[in-house]
């Protein structure tokens, strides 16, 4: 793995199991796995910056973006219901030209179609096991083996910060 500068992530798959829970007023809710925002808030301690990109516009999301301070969070991006909207790449490089990090610097996780554009892009494209057959057949990606929802963006921050020779104890 060579030097990761920026993290980015998908929500449902991969910070999710890719389940949306509704309400009998038709909230959406979505089950996220602490571990995940702990390894995410410790690549920011470590100085690389973190980020959400996902084609939901979930106040859900928004929610959990802001408890764990991440420093960057696109919604509705990538959508295959409204073409309108940015790619899931454009908002990356939008993100890359506000911060100076290159694609080729960028770890992404994702999951489903709309990602694979992004994966094709960046320098460490990453995906749960659990994703589509479309995106675990990208040359170069690494497939995790922790399902989405259940730590494995812990697993790939472990293993970044690991590279990084960084101790996550306190």
């Amino acid at each position: 793995m060579h030097s990761i500068k920026l993290f980015l992530t998908d929500v449902d798959g991969c910070l999710t199991d890719g389940g949306m829970y509704y309400t009998a007023e038709g909230e959406v809710m979505k089950r996220f796995c602490v571990y995940d925002g702990m390894g995410m808030v410790c690549l920011q301690q470590a100085g690389i910056p973190c980020g959400i990109l996902t084609s939901e516009n979930s106040a859900v999301v928004k929610a959990r973006a802001e408890k764990l301070k991440l420093r960057f969070l696109y919604r509705g991006v990538g959508s295959k219901v409204n073409p309108d909207c940015l790619t899931k790449l454009q908002a990356a490089q939008e993100i890359c030209a506000q911060t100076g990090i290159g694609l080729e610097d960028v770890c992404y996780v994702g999951d489903d179609i709309n990602d694979v554009e992004l994966l094709r892009a960046v320098g460490y494209p990453c995906c749960p096991p659990n994703a589509r057959p479309e995106v675990k057949a990208i040359n170069g990606i690494h497939v995790l083996q922790t399902p989405g929802g259940q730590g494995a963006i812990r697993e790939i921050t472990d293993n970044i910060l690991k590279e990084c020779g960084i101790s996550q104890s306190y």
